[in-house]
Formats: structure tokens, C-alpha cells, sequence
């Protein structure tokens, strides 16, 4: 007797719905690990994020998780749930807002919304979905917002 494989992925284009909200779980707990790792891996030298001292000077008292660190693992927390081995390409990201600092401490919780989806005019075997991801913090606190274009394949058999 075979055993059904169940492999985890994400969407293909007929599956995403528009206006649905999908929620990703769990939540990530960022580190001031997170935050140094990251900052010196790309290379940014603001002292935000890297001086203690300086950032307990500054408007919010404390070091600032990178804001492009919160923006990767927003995106990155959808994939799962969203485009693992589904999508063909990131098209764009647009529309990127940063309301409230997020700290180390802070828990990042994700959601999405799907705001449009066309078939791709170029690529029958292919569509263009377009995503509204949120982030909040622990407290329900919108920390970071962006809108992302991504290419998907269509479902296998449903070309026609």
C-alpha cells in the first residue's frame, strides 16, 4: 500500500482569493542579534542600529530594529503559506511604509490580503498577483506595510 505524499507549498494562481486575509503564523521575535547580523551583513553603518549608547540619545531611546530586516521578514514569513514552489518571480515590492519603530523584543506578526489578480498576458502558464502584507507588533501596532507583485505558476492541468 502507497502512503499519500502531501508536499507543503504554496498557492497557485486560481487559489489565491481576492480581499482574503491570510495570516501568518508563528509570529518572530526579533533579537538584537537579528538586528546586528543583519545590519552588517548589507553593509549599513547607522548608528540606530548598531550604537546603544548613541540610539539612548535619540527620539525613540534605544536601537531601532533595521527597517529593512522587519521589511524581509514580513515578505518572508508569507512565503509557506503563500509562494513556496509556486512562484516564478518577485516582480516588485511598492508602496513600503515604516509607521512605528520595531525593537528587539518586539514580536512581528504578519498578515496578507490579496488585492488583484490577472493572468499573465505574456505567459499563459503563469498569472500576476498582486499582495498587501501588514506588520504588527505584539501589541497589534502596525509596524510595517508594503505591496508585492509576484509571478505564480497557474495550476498544473488547468491550462486552457
Amino acid at each position: 500500500m502507497t502512503e499519500r505524499e502531501i508536499v507543503q507549498r504554496g498557492l497557485y494562481f486560481e487559489e489565491f482569493e481576492v480581499d482574503a486575509r491570510y495570516l501568518h503564523r508563528p509570529g518572530r521575535t526579533a533579537t538584537e542579534a537579528d538586528n546586528v547580523l543583519f545590519t552588517t551583513l548589507t553593509m549599513n553603518t547607522q548608528a540606530l542600529h548598531l550604537d546603544e549608547a548613541f540610539s539612548a540619545t535619540q527620539e525613540f531611546g534605544a536601537r531601532l530594529m533595521n527597517s529593512m530586516w522587519t521589511l524581509s521578514t514580513m515578505v518572508g514569513s508569507s512565503v509557506a503559506q503563500l509562494t513556496q514552489g509556486t512562484l516564478v518571480a518577485q516582480l516588485g515590492l511598492g508602496d513600503i511604509a515604516f509607521p512605528r519603530p520595531l525593537f528587539a523584543g518586539d514580536t512581528l506578526y504578519t498578515e496578507s490580503v490579496v488585492t488583484a489578480k490577472r493572468l499573465s498576458s505574456s505567459r499563459p502558464s503563469q498569472g500576476v498577483v498582486t499582495i498587501a502584507h501588514t506588520g504588527r507588533n505584539q501589541h497589534g501596532e502596525i509596524v510595517a506595510t508594503a505591496t508585492r507583485t509576484v509571478l505564480v505558476h497557474r495550476t498544473p492541468g488547468e491550462l486552457a
